[in-house]
Order: C-alpha cells, then sequence, then structure tokens
C-alpha cells in the first residue's frame, strides 16, 4: 500500500507536492488498512480542482514512476522522459524528484529519486525495521558514470555480482529495471519489484482502451463473469447476462507483412500470429431481455450497440475488481466520465464496502456532489479529500481539505466548496 508520495518539478508542479494516505482520525474499518506495525493508510481518496489545474498531472506522477521502474531503454542516450516545469526559467534545467513511502507486505520502504531528461542523479531504497530506516542501495552520478553501491549490513553481494549490476544500470534507467537484465537475486529487492510490477495497476483515464482487458477478463476468469452479472443487475443496466466467445480473423498477406515487421508487439504473439495466419479477437455480447405485447423476450445486442456509459462502468469495475482481488492500487482520472452519478455513487461504495482488504482507489472528479457525503458520513471521510489548484505563476498545488480549520461547524462542505471557501474552482468572468 502507498503511504505517501512526494514529487517535485514535474510538469505544473514547480513546488514540492506531498500526498498522504493517512488518515487525520479513526476512520470506520472499511476505509482504512492497518499495518503490522500499526499505521493506517486510507483506502480511498479524490481528488477536486478545476480543469487545467493539475489534477491529471498529480497522476502522471505515479504513472511515470510506474513507467520508469519497469521501462529498458532501447538505448543509454535515450531520454528518461521525464518533464520539468517548464514555465520558469530555472526549473527546465533542474532536477525532477520524487519520494514514496509504501508497504509491500507489512515491511515499510522509502524510495529517492533525482533526475533530469539525460540520467538519473540519484536514486535509493530504504526500509524499516525500526523507527530509523535501513539503507538497501544508493546511486551516484560521478565522471559520465553511474555508480550503485549497496549496504553491506542489509545485502551480501560478490564483487562480480556489483560489477555486473553497475554494467547493465544504464544512467536514464532506474535501478529496478536494470535488474530484469541480471540474473542476480536480492530478496528485499525482488520483493518490491513484484509489488511494483502486481501491486501498482496502469491508471484508467478518459482515453484509456480498457475493452480488450475486460473481455479476456470475461473470457478466463469464471468468477469474474459471476461478479459482473451479479453487478449489472443490481446496478440496473437492463442488461442480464454478458457472453464472450474467442474468434479467429484471418490476416492476407500484406497484414501479415506488417506483423512481422512490427517492433510493438511482443515476441511471442508475433510468432503465433505468423504460425496461425490469424489474429484472435474476443466478441461481446449483451443479453438483453424485454417485455412486450408478446410477453418476455431476450435479444443479444453486439457491443457496439452499447453506450458509452455501460461500456465504461464495466471496464472501470474490471479494473476495481482486480484492485480489490489482488489488493492493489489504482488510479482513475475523471471517473465520473459517462456514468450517471447513482452509478458513480454505487461503483464508490461497492469499492469501500469490502472490508479486511489492502486495495487502494484514487480517483480525480469534476463531480462535487460527492461532498455531500461527508455531511452524511455515509462514503468516505473529510481526510479523504484533496485539491489541487493552479497559481499564477503556473505552479500547480495540491493539499488535503483537512489543512482548513472549522469544517466541523459548516452547514455544508460542498456549499462552502462551491462558494470557493477551499479554493480549487474555476474562476470564470463574465
Amino acid at each position: 500500500m502507498i503511504q505517501e508520495l512526494k514529487f517535485k518539478n514535474f510538469l505544473s508542479f514547480r513546488d514540492e507536492a506531498i500526498f498522504s494516505f493517512e488518515p487525520t482520525k479513526d476512520e470506520p474499518i472499511n476505509r482504512v488498512a492497518t499495518m503490522a506495525d500499526g499505521t493506517k493508510l486510507l483506502r480511498f481518496a479524490v481528488v477536486f480542482g478545476a480543469n487545467a489545474s493539475g489534477k491529471s498531472n498529480f497522476l502522471e506522477a505515479l504513472d511515470f514512476l510506474r513507467r520508469f521502474w519497469t521501462q529498458v531503454p532501447r538505448r543509454n542516450d535515450l531520454s528518461t522522459r521525464v518533464i520539468p516545469f517548464l514555465l520558469d526559467k530555472n526549473s527546465p534545467s533542474e532536477d525532477s524528484s520524487f519520494e514514496m513511502k509504501f508497504y509491500v507486505g507489512d515491511v515499510r520502504y522509502w524510495y529517492k529519486l533525482s533526475l533530469n531528461k539525460e540520467r538519473v542523479s540519484g536514486e535509493s531504497l530504504y526500509f524499516y525495521e525500526s523507527v530509523q530506516p535501513t539503507r538497501i542501495f544508493w546511486r551516484e552520478y560521478a565522471d559520465g558514470q553511474s555508480i550503485v553501491k549497496f549496504n553491506p549490513a542489509a545485502v551480501k553481494l560478490k564483487a562480480a555480482e556489483i560489477d555486473a549490476i553497475n554494467l547493465n544500470c544504464w544512467k536514464n534507467m532506474s535501478f529496478f529495471a536494470s535488474m530484469t537484465k541480471v540474473n542476480i537475486s536480492i530478496e528485499r529487492i525482488n520483493d518490491v519489484i513484484r509489488w511494483i510490477n502486481e501491486k501498482l495497476m496502469p491508471g484508467i483515464n478518459r482515453g484509456t482502451e480498457l475493452s480488450g482487458y475486460a473481455k479476456e477478463k470475461m473470457l478466463k476468469d469464471e468468477d469474474f463473469r459471476n461478479y459482473l452479472t451479479s453487478f449489472i443487475k443490481t446496478a440496473d443496466l437492463r442488461i442480464a447476462e454478458v457472453s464472450v466467445k474467442e474468434t479467429a480473423h484471418a490476416l492476407n498477406e500484406q497484414q501479415l507483412k506488417m506483423v512481422s515487421e512490427a517492433s510493438s508487439i511482443d515476441e511471442e504473439l508475433k510468432a503465433e500470429i505468423l504460425s496461425s495466419g490469424s489474429i484472435k479477437d474476443i466478441d461481446t455480447g449483451f443479453k438483453v431481455r424485454v417485455k412486450n405485447v408478446r410477453g418476455e423476450e431476450e435479444y443479444i445486442l453486439p457491443e457496439s450497440r452499447q453506450s458509452d456509459g455501460t461500456t465504461r462502468v464495466i471496464e472501470i469495475e474490471s479494473a476495481i475488481y482486480t484492485t480489490i482481488k489482488e489488493q492493489a492500487f489504482l488510479h482513475v482520472d475523471e471517473i465520473e466520465a459517462s456514468l450517471h452519478p447513482s452509478l458513480l455513487d454505487f461503483v464508490l461504495n461497492e469499492f469501500l464496502k469490502v472490508n479486511d482488504n489492502r486495495s487502494q482507489l484514487l480517483v480525480t472528479t469534476h463531480y462535487d456532489p460527492l461532498l455531500d457525503s461527508l455531511d452524511v458520513n455515509d462514503l468516505f471521510g473529510k481526510d479523504s479529500v484533496w485539491f489541487t489548484e493552479k497559481e499564477e505563476d503556473g505552479n500547480t498545488e495540491l493539499y488535503p481539505l483537512t489543512d482548513f480549520k472549522g469544517l466541523g461547524k459548516l452547514s455544508s462542505i460542498r456549499k462552502s466548496y462551491k462558494n470557493g471557501q477551499f479554493g480549487a474552482i474555476p474562476e470564470i468572468y463574465v
């Protein structure tokens, strides 16, 4: 689980931004998870803010780390792809920095990274056996070389193994990505890499194409099909059942040539396509029951005949189901897009009612009626609410609702937000 994220000089964030999943008070058990050391972590957080205030850039900081940790560049002279704050004459030449505190199981880790477009300037990882952190490795850039060093009290490695790691840890890549290039096992490092690969799910935004993922899950996971059928009926989407079947489409000679030359296709998948001469697809059908003068009848409608809202809620729920099942972390940008407000409330309620689970969901939204939940305390607490606001100099400020005093005296958090008491709303000049 993620405890805290700090980052600086990234996209619209010039100054250091700090986000925390730690509650400011005790919450009902379904809203928090308790670690072995007694630390409580929220399972849900929501970020409000005007258009172009930096909500999506905040989520992009999480996605950047995930990509940087997992992707191996083709060459050592390629960019790290970090984008600094560009609305200042100094920041483009300064390093961007990231810090994350997180739990792998019940072990707390602290990761630090500083980098620019050309190279990593510093990278380190700590774990906690007591109040004080123990450093596992640290990385420096000196004399044109990236050097990784290890704490011998935490990691036992031979000199040849350290040399192999340094040879493969290029200046433009993460230490974690470099470990996929060497046949060296370090227990705590392996645990963190598994956490990155299995517990940090790719973020969802309005342009994310999830239907392939949802179809694949429906095809192979009977438990998910049953869960989704129950969810659809409870959500009253007028769909009785979703059916999926795998089909094969033959490719002509020109299409096969394009597949063989494509560099973006996984080599194993490419070999399968070329050997079979076809590409597999998953067809989805939606069984709809209607009542008319003839009585009750059933019809199968293709996916193309479903509304954007129906498709999106199935896609989001597919990802949330996996998040809960794997006790992972997921973020969704503009979660209200194409969803009816009642359906949005239902989706969030279904996530939050799960007990004894270490899944986490972080969402951004413009849908301020969600704040009404704070007044009746039936969905999430005040310490789950954050805001982004763009300042005059272009810098995004990220801050929690709990920074404001006297919240308990307000008759309505939502009305106070709409009246500008917390900022993070558009300034509209008429």
